[in-house]
């Protein structure tokens, strides 16, 4: 069994950080709770890290400049990227460079993290293991051309590591002194790394396994009001996997998406331009064939190419 295991595969840099800051939530920010105790200042120095990190990851690396769904000034740009590193998911160039391939090649071998390999491997093995080799940056040429994100590519790791272990007991320190550091490194530092990394990777494996598929089942990816909540609006990922380039994942009203209100409301205040957006359409079009899809299904026939024109013919735009 250990002979067949694949070591000389394993990511030992990668590994050794996740499971290591996973280790650390599990003991040491129970400890420090039991002997110090929890104060407010702990409590919204962590949210505010996992907001403002979280909010990057989302807004910035994902929407911004892996899909182009809009163009902002420079502060947003350089917000999302110092605080996008501290989430310790690589340098935008990386990150983009993935996510793009994961799209063109959703649910096949030359997906990053294809969820046809597993959950596991999905959610966090493709990280672990070094199944391939680095692919190059072949696909962000774009990204390459904007000097804000070539320098984050290149001190992304020491703006990881000031943002997430510098700056938060820095901060802990003026607060209660060394046991307020010590508080802050482990909640908003360590443990707020954990918590908002979990939340991307369920992206990658549970929004591809959980769910509805009210737009397309071209691939396996799904709409989860659950995983919404906690990635700030990331779950609606069917919806974003058939219309990748509109800057809205929850396009209804009623979907919980802070992402894309936060986008519009830079757009008002100038800080945001040349939001896409899926034609209305286009979106219905969408719906009704899944919905004629699914007809098809309850009733125990797959529906024929002239059965579903007849189908789609009965949208009313």
């Amino acid at each position: 069994m250990i002979s067949r295991f694949p070591i000389h595969r394993i990511n030992w840099t990668t590994s050794s950080f996740l499971i290591g800051t996973l280790a650390l939530t599990l003991t040491a920010v129970p400890l420090y709770l039991w002997h110090f105790g929890l104060d407010w200042f702990q409590v919204a120095l962590f949210f505010l890290m996992f907001l403002g990190c979280g909010f990057s990851i989302s807004l910035g690396y994902h929407r911004l400049f892996s899909h182009i769904t809009f163009q902002a000034a420079w502060p947003v740009r350089l917000f999302t990227l110092v605080f996008g590193a501290a989430a310790f998911e690589n340098s935008v160039l990386m990150w983009a460079s993935e996510h793009r391939r994961h799209h063109k090649h959703v649910d096949h071998d030359d997906d990053p993290y294809s969820i046809s390999k597993g959950f596991f491997f999905a959610h966090i093995g493709w990280l672990i293991f070094k199944l391939n080799p680095t692919e190059p940056y072949d696909n962000v040429a774009d990204l390459q051309r904007d000097r804000l994100v070539v320098w984050q590519d290149r001190y992304v790791q020491w703006i990881a590591v000031g943002m997430s272990f510098v700056l938060p007991p820095l901060l802990g320190f003026l607060w209660n002194g060394w046991s307020g550091a010590l508080g802050a490194f482990l909640l908003a530092g360590i443990a707020r790394i954990v918590a908002l990394q979990h939340c991307t990777f369920f992206i990658n494996s549970a929004c591809h396994v959980f769910g509805r598929q009210p737009y397309s089942t071209k691939c396996s990816a799904r709409d989860s009001f659950i995983m919404a909540l906690v990635t700030f609006g990331e779950g609606y990922h069917n919806y974003h996997h058939e219309f990748q380039h509109d800057y809205r994942n929850g396009v209804k009203p009623w979907n919980f998406d802070p992402t894309k209100w936060i986008i519009w409301s830079f757009s008002k205040l100038g800080f945001a331009r040349n939001l896409r957006r899926v034609a209305q359409d286009k979106i219905l079009l969408a719906q009704q064939r899944r919905k004629a899809e699914i007809d098809f299904d309850n009733a125990g026939d797959a529906p024929s190419g002239e059965e579903q024109s007849v189908a789609l013919a009965r949208v009313k735009f």
